[in-house]
């Protein structure tokens, strides 16, 4: 039987909106500099393609961290203790801070040796270098606002998200008009001008969010004194909660890597074919993320609650609701993926192969948008965070060997690579369906 609680859909809806509206503007940004700097050299599209799938890892760190406090502190907001998510939100902003200065440090020593794992072509790595340079100084602004951002979600403040990503997206675009080719008299920048304009609107954002949310926000009330507030039994029960998040974040935001870095190896075109392609996917993946976040936090709060029977009303009608959004978005990419390739000006070589990954992406976005809202949002938020880095790690070490051994031994072509590194979004959903209609990982996650 399925949920006939209004709440319920007026909350998912209001949440998952919000989210998706947030997380659409910041791939945005992405979409802004791919489209600009395709228009502009197709090697310097290739050189921040390649930057970004660092980016990418970093994002998964971040995210890994953010969603760690939203699991842990959904359950303790259901219980109506928004001093136990105060603490949470000091303990992700420091494990954000030491993560993102981090990685600044590693790209810093080692710029060369990071762009080498995805390419070996010497103008798309001298553009990805000039990129990074700059790039890195926004990955400590980034993690912040994470985890800020993700504290004020639990409280059901989203619109703040929604704004600054908007300021964000203008500020960005602004820039990258600007200097990417140099108009009104500015220098032509190129790929340096695509990255200043994501480092201020990073910096802007950051700067925003601080001050709504130690200032304006009114459900928790967050002080600057409670960041220095370091609990260590909060600790260690966010670090057992969060653990199994983080590593599964890792091996998705390496996995990603180690795909561009598999097709970067393989085929010169291959990498900018696959930058646009996942520019339009991860664009339209917003509605999957969204719901996934959405189901996160309704699941913990009401284990926190302690509504048993209503937790598989809701649960239920989730994974209905995900079937019907899988369905439409695959759907929708199937019709925007022409519009989208007619914006770039690329060789034959990569529009034919960009096209290709398309319609295998097509493929996996029903099966996906069921099994990733299951895993990461019902099932991880309700406490079970193990089950969803186990899953990865059978899969991954099923997937990654065979794409190995496709490329480089058995000559395999891209095409043919990129379909193997997406199966895995067809092999999790019978998984993800047995655990979660079994209702055993509902795990009560706070202290008394």
């Amino acid at each position: 039987m399925l949920a006939r609680d209004k709440a319920f859909y007026k909350t998912f809806i209001t949440l998952s909106l919000a989210l998706m509206a947030e997380q659409a503007v910041i791939l945005s940004v992405n979409l802004a500099d791919n489209v600009m700097l395709g228009s502009y050299s197709e090697s310097a599209l290739s050189g921040v393609a390649a930057v970004n799938q660092i980016q990418f890892v970093l994002q998964q760190l971040v995210y890994g961290v953010s969603n760690g406090v939203i699991v842990l502190g959904s359950q303790y907001w259901g219980q109506k203790r928004p001093e136990a998510v105060k603490k949470l939100c000091s303990i992700g902003l420091m494990c954000n801070l030491a993560i993102t200065l981090f990685l600044f440090v590693l790209v810093s020593l080692f710029p060369r040796g990071a762009l080498r794992l995805f390419t070996e072509d010497a103008e798309i790595a001298s553009q990805g270098m000039a990129y990074l340079n700059i790039m890195r100084f926004s990955y400590v602004f980034f993690g912040l606002t994470a985890v800020m951002l993700g504290t004020m979600r639990i409280a059901g403040t989203v619109r703040i998200a929604l704004e600054v990503s908007i300021l964000s997206l203008i500020i960005n675009v602004v820039i990258n008009f600007l200097l990417i080719p140099g108009r009104f008299g500015l220098p032509e920048l190129g790929v340096r001008g695509a990255a200043l304009g994501t480092l201020t609107a990073r910096v802007v954002e950051c700067a925003v969010v601080a001050v709504y949310m130690f200032r304006g926000e009114k459900k928790l009330r967050m002080k600057i004194a409670d960041c220095l507030n370091l609990d260590r039994q909060m600790l260690m029960d966010y670090l057992r909660v969060s653990f199994p998040i983080i590593m599964a974040s890792i091996m998705w935001g390496v996995s990603n890597a180690v795909q561009t870095m598999i097709l970067g190896h393989m085929d010169n075109s291959a990498i900018a074919a696959q930058s646009i392609s996942a520019t339009l996917f991860l664009l339209l993946k917003v509605t999957s993320v969204g719901a996934s976040s959405a189901a996160s936090i309704i699941t913990g709060r009401t284990i926190g609650n302690g509504e048993m029977d209503r937790l598989r009303e809701y649960t239920r009608t989730l994974q209905v609701l995900f079937l019907i959004i899988g369905a439409a978005l695959a759907l929708l990419y199937t019709i925007f993926r022409f519009p989208l390739l007619a914006l770039y000006q690329i060789s034959p070589e990569t529009r034919t192969m960009a096209n290709a990954f398309m319609t295998i992406q097509t493929l996996v976005f029903f099966t996906m948008s069921y099994q990733m809202p299951v895993n990461t949002g019902i099932i991880r938020g309700g406490g079970d965070t193990r089950f969803v880095m186990i899953l990865d790690i059978i899969s991954q070490l099923i997937m990654y060997p065979l794409a190995l051994a496709g490329a480089f031994l058995l000559g395999w072509s891209p095409v043919a690579i990129m379909f193997l590194v997406n199966s895995d979004q067809i092999f999790k959903c019978l998984p993800a369906c047995i655990r979660v209609n079994s209702y055993r990982w509902v795990r009560q996650l706070t202290r008394p």
